[in-house]
């Protein structure tokens, strides 16, 4: 699984996660940070990436225009980078299990 991490999240949350999803990249990676939601949408489509976000705008593309590519919704307020590391770290075989699974195209994270 190679996620594509939004502009809400910090990028150094690509290499706090690089054990886990090596091939991952940051929307900053790509200069794509001040993108329009459905060119990101479209880019993780062609790509197979799930997109990480904060942004409950990608749910409703998703819900809107199905999936791929799939959508990790992180719920939790602001704070510190390491809790959205540690939640995705403690989750990451419910993450395997969501990308695996063809029905699902949203997860939420609280």
């Amino acid at each position: 699984m190679r996620l594509l991490i939004d502009h809400n999240l910090s990028p150094a949350l690509k290499v706090m996660l690089a054990d886990l999803w090596p091939q991952s990249v940051h929307v900053w990676d790509l200069d794509m940070d001040t993108a329009d939601d459905t060119v990101i949408w479209a880019y993780a489509r062609e790509r197979s990436l799930v997109i990480v976000t904060k942004d409950a705008d990608y749910r409703d593309l998703s819900l809107s225009r199905g999936h791929p590519p799939k959508v990790i919704w992180i719920r939790l307020g602001n704070g510190p980078t390491s809790q959205v590391a540690t939640l995705l770290r403690d989750r990451h075989s419910e993450l395997t299990a969501f990308h695996d699974n063809a029905a699902e195209g949203i997860l939420e994270l609280f």
